[in-house]
């Protein structure tokens, strides 16, 4: 039996002392990083330049993007969404940022003793929907039922796998100094619409989840034509962890423009109230590009051309300078470091 040596670990907070598993290890900041890095990589012997968010594997002479995820959002219905098709959404969306065409999904439920069966009927009614709009096939499942003193209701979990294209290459590791940063719109949306519903934590606003497939305008992005180097969808952790992890992974810097960043006024507002920073918010149904210089034009122009991309923008460069960590300019033109957030601002909100 292996012996996981807690002493080597470079925990950002003093955990070693009490190693058990805590919500922010859940939270896809640099708890989560951490844990994936220094127990699960090594004990799998994978390497973290296998890490994205959906692996690109070959067979049959076919290049197959494969994702898998687990939702345990809470409330399981929310403004704007549920925890159904967010299930399908987001391996959809995982299986995008690798420039895949989606095809498949399995889906596995674990139900809680006790629950309504009209609510695991409105959850499996949402996945359903959500699967045709995107254009996927829900082929195989499974299902488990634990005690109620075990589980919180309804956990879900998704896998799914799409079809690269020829010559479509797409990762963290592509970036370079001069590329510019792309964002499809409205960020920090989702995690402030969960927010909303949950007791004690009404803001009195109408934001609704952006949830939302994303494959479609990805086609729409890489069909223009424009080198698309890097591609993510800003979920745990929001713009800040997927951004972190872009420049971590390509050794450049990132610099952003405050007055650039599309944060719509309710969430600002909402963050303001919790202490929040936007760009550490979760999103559902937005993504991050990271496209050569003179692409970006042609490439915005095909995103806004797109439902789900108009409202993209761009919103910073990635520069040789302060490799692996991300600035931005603040509009009294100062920098400030958007760091990677360490543990779960936002917990169980997908």
């Amino acid at each position: 039996m292996t012996t996981v040596d807690f002493a080597a670990w470079s925990c950002p907070v003093p955990l070693r002392d009490t190693p058990a598993v805590v919500m922010g290890h859940g939270g896809g900041g640099a708890m989560s990083a951490e844990l994936v890095e220094q127990l699960f990589l090594p004990a799998f012997g994978a390497s973290p330049d296998d890490l994205g968010d959906s692996a690109v594997v070959t067979a049959g002479g076919a290049r197959l993007a494969f994702s898998t995820d687990s939702y345990v959002v809470k409330p399981m219905f929310f403004p704007g969404g549920s925890i159904g098709d967010l299930a399908v959404n987001g391996t959809v969306n995982d299986l995008a940022m690798s420039g895949a065409t989606p095809l498949f999904l399995s889906t596995a439920f674990i139900l809680q003793e006790g629950t309504d069966l009209a609510v695991v009927g409105r959850i499996a009614q949402a996945m359903g929907l959500a699967a045709a709009a995107a254009g996927v096939r829900l082929v195989t499942g499974d299902t488990k039922v634990v005690d109620s003193a075990s589980g919180d209701g309804v956990f879900v979990t998704t896998a799914g796998i799409g079809l690269v294209g020829p010559g479509v290459e797409i990762g963290p590791r592509r970036a370079r100094p001069g590329d510019v940063v792309l964002v499809s719109g409205d960020i920090g949306v989702h995690g402030v619409a969960v927010l909303s519903c949950r007791e004690g934590l009404s803001f009195g606003t109408s934001v609704l989840s952006d949830t939302a497939p994303l494959a479609g305008l990805v086609a729409a992005m890489l069909g223009s034509g424009g080198d698309v180097r890097v591609l993510r969808d800003p979920t745990r952790g929001g713009v800040a962890a997927s951004l972190n992890e872009i420049a971590r992974a390509s050794g450049v810097g990132v610099s952003l423009s405050e007055r650039d960043l599309p944060v719509p006024a309710a969430v600002r507002d909402a963050c303001s109230l919790l202490g929040l920073d936007p760009l550490q918010v979760a999103n559902e149904g937005k993504l991050v590009a990271i496209v050569a210089p003179g692409a970006a034009e042609q490439v915005l122009a095909a995103m806004r051309a797109h439902p789900l991309g108009a409202g993209a923008r761009a919103i910073g460069t990635c520069v040789a300078e302060h490799p692996g960590m991300v600035v931005a300019r603040t509009a009294l033109g100062g920098t400030r470091v958007i760091s990677l957030p360490i543990g779960e601002q936002l917990p169980r909100i997908c």
